[in-house]
């Protein structure tokens, strides 16, 4: 949001759902602004070009687009207003928009509408006065959403019923309260929240711009609700802030944490996480698989056109017949290995369901290996391997640990330059009855700083485009629902090693299940 001198806001805005109520919308925001607003509709997305909406924004000389992603790349863009009523669609939105850039429910979408229509109406001060009261009480009263007002000196001046629901307090108990006491039963601002995570209330107050953040709300001794939160600057005739509306949205069901109550959402989709996450990684392999497959096929076409020629004489020497049996010898090995390649990828594409049963770890990840060793070949990087003599039976599932160590490895050829050195050894401690597994790699590292949030969900700090930062997550979804444990050590800029943890199998796991 950038002020104007007139003292207005000005919120660069895109929609997602172009039909009717995008049509009206469109209208009223062509009819005129809010006093104390200014909305610039820049984009609008739907998966039906000739929806009414659509058409009208196209005639309005506004960017559409039948993908909403494309709408994150629009400049500047401040939010998304989310009006097909599809939760499904809502919660992608969520999960995959740029930190930036806040996303409107159809809810809210609807009070916009209605807001433009009420204020072409205002012609006074008195009403204006009236108009703004009526607006706060509308927006705290919404049953959907926590919402609270809070004064610049982080006193609490209004909040509606699912807000006081979700902290668990009396109204008594939280009007005229700091913020910070309510939430985190703090005596000052909190700088940082407990995870690290900015406040968005305190980035609004320094910037003067809506913000965004993760907040939690202990719910008991172990389980707490986690909320993404938007807050929205409310400027007097002057331009300053005055107070600040934030706006909770209950995310429970849409990420996971490292939390007990994460964690069991993350393990209750986390299937078909990873069956995504394959197809995501199947397209890695692919590249590298198609120049190793290339190889053995030229020299498929050089044997034949040799045994061709050979063919071509009315009659076969010795050295000739014993030349055509080595060709052959060497084209059914290269045949074999170009099978083994392919069946190796459609084996790893294939979906499955999950199937837990007494299985070699040395073998899950000489599997992984055959998949990107060339990969490994082809960054010019060098691979040891030092895996147990003995088998290391664990009771898992084959697949799930094939992307486990697959996301590892690939985050570590990632991470190398040419010349680096992967290392992959596993180990059997009898004492503990437990298989581990070290990963090492001589890549940039992991800052100190990031080394508490990589196994949450969506976070990376990989460009955008270049990954979801949903691997680490399934990493730790899959150790944790083998009742393994995870542990990471990085040197910036001289590498990273994870270590993995599974419990050995006991007798009573002989069967799958």
């Amino acid at each position: 949001m950038t002020p104007r001198p007139t003292g207005r806001v000005t919120l660069k805005l895109a929609i997602v759902g172009g039909g009717r109520a995008c049509r009206f919308f469109l209208k009223l925001v062509s009819l005129g602004n809010l006093s104390f607003l200014q909305l610039d509709i820049i984009g609008v997305c739907d998966i039906n070009p000739e929806a009414e909406g659509f058409r009208m924004a196209q005639q309005m000389g506004i960017y559409t687009t039948t993908d909403f992603k494309d709408l994150f790349a629009l400049k500047e863009l401040d939010g998304i207003i989310e009006l097909t009523n599809n939760r499904d669609v809502l919660v992608e939105l969520i999960q995959l928009r740029p930190a930036r850039v806040g996303i409107v429910e159809h809810n809210i979408g609807r009070l916009l509408r209605n807001l433009f229509t009420v204020d072409q109406k205002l012609k006074s001060a008195e009403q204006k006065i009236v108009f703004e009261k009526a607006l706060r009480d509308f927006l705290i009263q919404q049953n959907q959403q926590c919402i609270v007002v809070i004064n610049t000196d982080f006193s609490i001046e209004a909040v509606n019923a699912a807000y006081l629901s979700t902290v668990k307090k009396k109204r008594t108990e939280v009007i005229g309260a700091p913020c910070y006491r309510v939430i985190h039963g703090l005596d000052a601002p909190c700088d940082t929240l407990r995870n690290g995570l900015v406040c968005p209330m305190l980035e609004t107050l320094r910037t003067g711009r809506s913000a965004t953040g993760i907040r939690s709300v202990a719910m008991g001794k172990k389980v707490s609700a986690f909320h993404d939160i938007v807050t929205y600057p409310v400027r007097d005739s002057t331009g300053k802030t005055v107070r600040v509306i934030e706006i909770w949205r209950d995310i429970g069901r849409e990420i996971s944490s490292r939390l007990e109550k994460r964690e069991r959402e993350l393990k209750s989709d986390l299937n078909k996480l990873i069956q995504e996450d394959r197809l995501i990684s199947l397209g890695k392999l692919v590249a590298s698989c198609v120049h190793e497959i290339n190889n053995p096929i030229q020299g498929l076409l050089t044997f034949s056109h040799l045994m061709k020629e050979m063919l071509s004489a009315d009659t076969l020497a010795d050295a000739e017949v014993s030349k055509m049996r080595e060709f052959a010898g060497i084209m059914a090995e290269e045949l074999e290995r170009c099978g083994k390649i392919i069946s190796g990828l459609l084996s790893f594409s294939r979906e499955t369901h999950n199937v837990y049963k007494n299985i070699n770890l040395n073998d899950v990840i000489s599997t992984v290996i055959d998949l990107i060793r060339h990969r490994i070949e082809l960054q010019d990087q060098h691979l040891r391997l030092d895996l147990t003599h003995a088998p290391l039976f664990i009771h898992g599932d084959m697949n799930r640990l094939q992307q486990c160590f697959l996301n590892l490895m690939f985050n570590a050829i990632e991470a190398m330059r040419p010349g680096g050195r992967l290392e992959i050894v596993s180990t059997c401690n009898t004492d503990h009855q437990i298989a581990e597994v070290k990963i090492r790699d001589t890549g940039h590292g992991i800052p100190q700083e990031h080394l508490g949030h990589i196994y949450d969900p969506f976070f990376t700090t990989k460009a955008m485009g270049e990954g979801t930062g949903m691997g680490l997550s399934i990493v730790y979804g899959v150790v944790k629902n083998h009742q393994g444990e995870i542990k990471v050590h990085s040197d910036l800029g001289k590498g990273t090693t994870f270590t993995i943890q599974i419990p050995l199998a006991s007798p009573m796991h002989g069967h799958a299940v």
